[in-house]
């Protein structure tokens, strides 16, 4: 590791641990950020970001390590003693007052005061002077709520430096900007950093990290990988740091991506310049009989936001789709049900299991959809399909009639599999299937895919461990900085190779290129 540079260290956190129900979220996490840096931390889902983002802004209390603060050991029991030490955030979400102006905003909480009362000319002066500071040329007594997402996280900063902020947290500012807003973020963070205030700064986006990051932090799985200067990590090395290695007991799985796809019939699923303004530039996909293609990228590449368009869980607002070349109208995923396409969120907490249900009433629901609520399934049809998947899967324990919140995250997602398995879709769309679960289920749900394309199911498969994805994948859809940057088979290409192609969109061997 690279030593630190030398400005002093604003921020000190030595062996963070914290613990919820179940996981250790963050195992003696050491992280330092310095006075007049932009720091940016790294790691895919999971990897403990934001856990250490919340133990440093007093929203979670640590159960091990220690935080120091300027020098002087400090303890948050909530986010105002985080505020008082000087650290502000500014989250994706602006935590602002859009019915106040924008200078009742800047100076909320430190308004100009004379006999008590509060002098609103000196304040809104005032406003205008940080604003002004920050290279910012805003009319103070405009409503917020009439300005753009940018002007207001701006606004949140020079809030911020109003309250003499040493340490600010920036948690995926740029999101939702576009590229010129995204410029006059960073210069007025470049300002900010300027006058020695440490920045910690989150994204998703590889172009923007190496644009405005001094140092980097890497996370993965609640640990430290490392800490970097920015300018001599190479971006390869980054994301292999990011994604880390498979583990060794599921390197026994033959790679179903070995079987050659015919592809001379019209595909399963086609979508050309499929896209969605601010959300993903328009992209081509198709998937054909008993083929698997994964999404390759990082978090925030844009590979859900594809997935969903596909599904109509998102409307596209360009593009077209054909079904076995057939043109569809998939707008809504009602459309894609009839179509036969099934589709597992990301999210199997918020957006798939239903917790309060039993296993057999989250296997059924998607076919009782299916058919809609007048047709109800017979009690014998629902006994038979429900012991058929649970035996096919390995759901464990085997009781069709415990509540599926009380089973394990990996039993969870095979019961979810089950739901749409179910429905005897054409195409599936699993994204992150094997996300947070024990070795032995992501074995399981991997053999199960194998399988399913074997006999001739269509499958897009999602996930952020790249060796995962190319052991199942025929072909592999890049996608970096919500676009997708090409397409690979996938056959003999090796994890550094995929690499290479989301880091730079090259290859060394060019063959590889679909």
């Amino acid at each position: 590791m690279t030593a630190a540079p030398a400005q002093p260290a604003i921020v000190e956190m030595r062996g963070i641990t914290i613990q919820f129900p179940g996981v250790k979220a963050l195992d003696g996490v050491d992280f330092v950020l310095r006075s007049g840096e932009v720091h940016t931390l790294m790691g895919e889902n999971g990897a403990g970001k934001s856990t250490l983002i919340k133990a440093l802004t007093g929203v979670y209390p640590i159960d091990g390590g220690t935080i120091t603060v300027a020098g002087e050991q400090r303890v948050f029991r909530g986010t105002a003693d985080a505020q008082a030490a000087g650290i502000s955030t500014v989250y994706q979400e602006v935590n602002l007052c859009t019915n106040l102006s924008v200078g009742e905003n800047v100076m909320l909480g430190h308004e100009v005061r004379r006999a008590g009362l509060i002098d609103w000319k000196a304040t809104h002066r005032e406003a205008a002077r940080h604003l002004t500071n920050l290279g910012l040329d805003i009319d103070t007594r405009s409503a917020l709520s009439t300005h753009s997402i940018a002007i207001q996280q701006l606004v949140a900063i020079s809030r911020a430096m109003v309250g003499e902020a040493r340490v600010l947290v920036l948690d995926e500012p740029t999101s939702s900007l576009d590229r010129s807003e995204v410029e006059q973020l960073f210069a007025v963070m470049r300002d900010v950093r300027d006058r020695g205030v440490a920045i910690l700064f989150v994204t998703h986006f590889l172009d923007q990290v190496y644009e405005i990051s001094d140092r980097l932090t890497v996370l993965r799985n609640g640990m430290l990988v490392g800490e970097y200067p920015a300018a001599e990590l190479p971006r390869g090395e980054l994301i292999s740091l990011m994604i880390g290695r498979e583990l060794d007991e599921l390197d026994a799985l033959s790679r179903s991506a070995a079987r050659e796809i015919d592809r001379d019939a019209a595909p399963v699923l086609e979508a050309s310049d499929l896209g969605r303004k601010g959300v993903l530039e328009p992209a081509d996909v198709s998937v054909y009989d008993g083929e698997v293609v994964g999404f390759a990228g990082l978090l925030g590449s844009g590979r859900t936001e594809l997935a969903r368009l596909l599904y109509g869980a998102d409307r596209a607002d360009s593009g077209s789709t054909q079904v076995r070349g057939t043109p569809a109208r998939i707008t809504t995923p009602r459309h894609a049900i009839d179509q036969r396409i099934a589709f597992s969120s990301e999210d199997r907490r918020a957006e798939g299991i239903i917790g309060d249900l039993s296993v057999a009433e989250n296997i059924v629901l998607g076919i009782q959809a299916k058919r809609g609520w007048l047709r109800k399934v017979g009690r014998a049809e629902q006994a038979a399909l429900v012991d058929e998947y649970i035996a096919a899967l390995g759901v464990r324990p085997a009781d069709p009639n415990r509540l599926i919140k009380n089973l394990s995250g990996g039993n969870q997602q095979k019961v979810l599999l089950a739901r749409w398995l179910a429905t005897a879709p054409q195409l599936i769309i699993l994204d992150e299937p094997t996300r947070g679960i024990d070795v032995g289920a992501k074995a399981d749900i991997q053999r199960k895919v194998a399988e399913l394309a074997a006999q001739g199911m269509s499958v897009v498969f999602i996930s952020s461990e790249l060796e995962e994805v190319l052991r199942l994948a025929h072909r592999v859809v890049v996608m970096r900085d919500r676009r997708k940057i090409g397409e690979l088979t996938s056959h003999d290409i090796e994890v550094g190779d995929l690499v290479d192609f989301i880091a730079d969109g090259a290859l060394e061997s060019p063959e590889n290129v679909a």
